[in-house]
């Protein structure tokens, strides 16, 4: 039975009813799992809640606590405010509405993108492994990816002042969460969508003020930034550097790399004859969502629901192509399959697909070949030809004067 075949017989109420029975699952696996145990296996969601409490005790948020949790805070102090909703609450309570949060915005973001011939569902059958794994691990990911797209539909919808909070909010927190002001170059009115960016900033750097004195978030600022810092010489993570270096020993210099991925990532823009088409403009969203996890020095495991939403937003907006649909299937069995004892067993994960930053390869050659169709136009003489086929692709793909 194809993808095709099983999204016929998927309503949007099975939709909803499978991601609740698997948030459920998560959830309830996390907390038993971790009874009579030092550490959570909900580590995360304990991180981020209790960064609140350092926070109104005047702690220092970027060191470790090894009484309360592994591994270091690293968001923003804005981040820490925000988790003061799940501080008070016992974790049964606080770690559900965590996760429900993350599944609301990523059902809403999924659903609400616009593809042919109501792809959506495929696209949620694609993710659901990836979305369940990032679940699992309590990250913020998910969020970050419901977030851009969120921007990217606000944007179509010329509501430029929540695209801008949408995108501002990934800032505080994942850093790497502005690449996505680049979808702002594919609309009009940019100079009032960097204006609303500046001011939603200052608005989010400055609010823990409420609970703290501004000296002592000062403090936090620099010691944050001092952290990334020296975060960002720590290693290559699950990128596509990593993957060079793991399999060739080749260490090419992080900001070299970053600059000219930069550079290779702007080429498409300047095709502004084809910002009208909504196909360009969501294969722009896909090698965002791509870029900034397979050039992330920090790249892990759980990030890559963001390049997936990437991967999904790439090759569900677009003609079936014979090389597509093998790299489609390929970063599938090896970004998510390779996750999940079910398929790879944990010491395969640990000795082999995480060393080898084995789930960046095939996202990494996807978005370089999304680059080259749209820079030789390939793509977009056949998606001219596609959205012509679907009035629902056309409708969203209305003329804009950029």
């Amino acid at each position: 039975m194809t993808i095709k075949s099983i999204n016929d017989k998927i309503s949007l109420k099975v939709i909803i009813v499978i991601t609740i029975l698997i948030t459920a699952g998560v959830t309830i696996q996390a907390l038993l799992a971790s009874i009579g145990n030092q550490y959570t296996h909900y580590n995360n969601f304990v991180l981020f809640k209790n960064s609140f409490g350092h926070l109104i005790q005047n702690k220092n948020l970027y060191i470790y606590y090894p009484d309360e949790y592994f591994d270091l805070y690293k968001y923003s102090p804005t981040f820490s405010l925000f988790m003061g909703v799940f501080y008070y609450l016992p974790d049964y309570i606080g770690l559900s509405l965590f996760n429900v949060l993350n599944v609301s915005l990523f059902l809403v973001a999924i659903l609400k993108l616009k593809f042919p011939s109501k792809t959506g569902r495929n696209i949620f059958l694609f993710l659901l492994l990836e979305f369940a794994i990032s679940l699992h691990w309590t990250q913020t990911n998910s969020l970050i990816a419901s977030l851009i797209i969120l921007s990217f539909i606000c944007f179509e919808e010329e509501k430029l002042l929540w695209a801008s909070l949408f995108i501002a909010l990934t800032v505080f927190i994942k850093v790497f969460g502005i690449v996505a002001c680049a979808l702002a170059i594919l609309y009009p009115k940019k100079a009032r969508f960097v204006i609303y960016f500046i001011i939603w900033c200052l608005v989010l750097a400055a609010l823990p003020v409420i609970i703290i004195p501004k000296e002592q978030l000062a403090q936090h600022y620099n010691n944050w930034f001092n952290l990334l810092k020296v975060d960002h010489q720590a290693s290559y993570g699950v990128s596509f550097l990593g993957w060079i270096h793991s399999w060739f020993k080749i260490a090419l210099p992080k900001l070299l790399v970053v600059a000219v991925a930069v550079v290779i990532f702007c080429i498409p823009l300047l095709k502004f004859k084809y910002y009208k088409l909504y196909f360009f403009r969501l294969q722009i969203l896909a090698s965002i969502l791509l870029w900034i996890v397979i050039f992330n020095h920090k790249g892990e495991s759980p990030t890559y629901i963001i390049a997936m939403e990437g991967v999904a937003s790439w090759y569900f907006s677009q003609k079936r192509d014979k090389l597509n649909t093998i790299l489609m299937w390929l970063s599938l069995i090896f970004t998510s399959f390779t996750s999940t004892d079910l398929i790879t067993p944990g010491w395969i994960n640990d000795k082999y697909i995480e060393p080898y930053s084995v789930k960046a390869v095939f996202c990494s050659f996807i978005w370089f070949k999304l680059i080259i169709d749209l820079i030789t136009e390939r793509s977009i003489a056949r998606a001219e030809e596609f959205e012509n086929k679907d009035q629902s692709i056309i409708m969203a793909g209305k003329e804009r004067i950029v």
